[in-house]
Formats: structure tokens, sequence, C-alpha cells
């Protein structure tokens, strides 16, 4: 990144004038322990508006909650307008899992695991609406327009996206700028959305890294592409295919005006 400062000043801009002209009071942030959270409530924080970080475990990883609450006392110690606060959702899940149907199929485990994220959007939410403030999302560019890889009315539910006009290797840039707590940096990337805290790229099957050269060479010739390099395209473009529905607007159906 060519200018971090730049970038840096024009996001925390653009969330001030959004926030002022909404009327509202502040921000809120899900904080996971991971880098995209961790940068986005820090460019919130930068604002001096109000920002409540909400860390929202559901049966996470202890790195994951450890990091998380570093962040979060690194942002307080820096920032007198955050706060913090901690809402184990562990019983609210659970509660559901035991309410609805088992059938162990995959489809099964990867509705629980998107329900995890849509309990998380419900709790920003409450926030939100208890305090007149806005919910921020933490989504990034290869995530939310490239794969798709997100929960619809999860984590894809949000007022405002500060940093998904950002490359995840962008985010790395900025995170590194704002000096970000190191073991959030280093940390292999995961949604915390399984039990078993698989990372992205064991769900994905690529890496950040190769999803964003393959986003920036989609328009490209596939000769001149690695057999890796055209791996990674495939999947790319299957993510990208099977998620479209999440990146367009809701589709209406428009009643012809002489049925009315």
């Amino acid at each position: 990144m060519k200018h971090p400062e730049k970038v840096s000043r024009h996001i925390i801009n653009w969330i001030n004038t959004y926030l002022e002209n909404s009327k509202m009071n502040g921000l809120v942030v899900g904080v996971s322990g991971g880098v995209d959270s961790a940068l986005t409530s820090t460019l919130c924080a930068e604002t001096g508006k109000n920002l409540i970080c909400i860390e929202m475990p559901i049966n996470q990883g202890n790195d994951q909650v450890s990091r998380s609450k570093k962040h979060v006392e690194w942002l307080k110690s820096k920032y007198p307008n955050v706060s913090s606060i901690l809402i184990n959702l562990d019983n609210t899940y659970n509660m559901f899992v035991d309410s609805v149907p088992k059938n162990g199929s995959d489809k099964h485990d990867l509705s629980l695991a998107n329900t995890r994220s849509r309990l998380r959007m419900v709790t920003l939410y409450y926030f939100s609406a208890l305090n007149n403030f806005i919910v921020a999302g933490t989504g990034n560019k290869v995530e939310d327009f490239g794969i798709g890889f997100y929960t619809k009315y999860g984590d894809g539910g949000v007022d405002i996206s500060p940093i998904a006009d950002l490359l995840k290797s962008e985010v790395f840039s900025l995170a590194k700028y704002h000096n970000i707590i190191d073991e959030i940096i280093k940390a292999r990337p995961t949604d915390g959305l399984w039990n078993d805290n698989r990372s992205d790229e064991e769900q994905i099957g690529a890496t950040y890294n190769e999803l964003e050269k393959a986003m920036l060479d989609e328009s490209k010739s596939e000769s001149n592409l690695s057999k890796r390099e055209k791996e990674v395209m495939n999947i790319y473009k299957s993510f990208n295919s099977s998620n479209r529905h999440k990146m367009l607007p809701i589709p209406v159906c428009k009643i012809p005006k002489d049925y009315i």
C-alpha cells in the first residue's frame, strides 16, 4: 500500500460523514480476534465517536477469545471513546441446536455455522437499537465481492462497510500501520463458526493471497496461468458464482401496471 495514512484518513472521514448525516450517536462493531474486525474497530475508534466493541463467543477457541480480549483492552487504553461488552452466546446457541431437527448432514452443520453468525448479528442490532448506533461491518473486498465468504443476514447484515474496498493484503498493511497487535496480524484467518476452529483456507481450498490474485486476474487469459493458478481460479469462480445471490440486491417481483 503506497499511502496507508491517506487510506486510513479517507476511511475515518467517510465513517464520520456517514455517522453525522445519519444523526446517529455512535458505532457498534463485533470483535472476533481476527484482523478484519481489529482494523474496522480501530478505524471506528479513530473517528472519536462513541464505539461499543462487542465480543460474542459461541463455543469459541481459547486463542480467538484471548486475541479478542487483548485487542479490546488495547483499544480502550488508546481511545477514551471506546467501551466494550462481552455477551457469551453459548447457551443461546445450544438451546437453538437442541430445538431443531438433527439429520447429521453437511448442510445441517453449515446451517448451524450460519446460525452462529446470525445470532451475532441479532446481538449487534440489539445494542445498535438500544443506543441509536450504527453497525459497522468487518468484511474485506475478497470476502464481500470476490467469493462471497460471509453469512447472508449474519456478518453480511450491517449498516456500513468501512473496509469492503480493501483487499486482504491491504487490510494487513493498514493493520500494521495502526500498530494492531502482532498476534492478531499473524493469526490464521478463521470465521470462528465451527467447533473444530477450521481456518478459512481449509474451508475454501486457497489462501487469501491466491484468491486476491485470482480476483485481479479474472479477466486475463488462463493460458498464461500456472497449474495451481488455474486451480485457484476455478475455486474463485465457483465461489463467486454460487454466492452471487449474496452480492446482488434482493429480487423484487414487479407487477405489470395494467394488473393493478
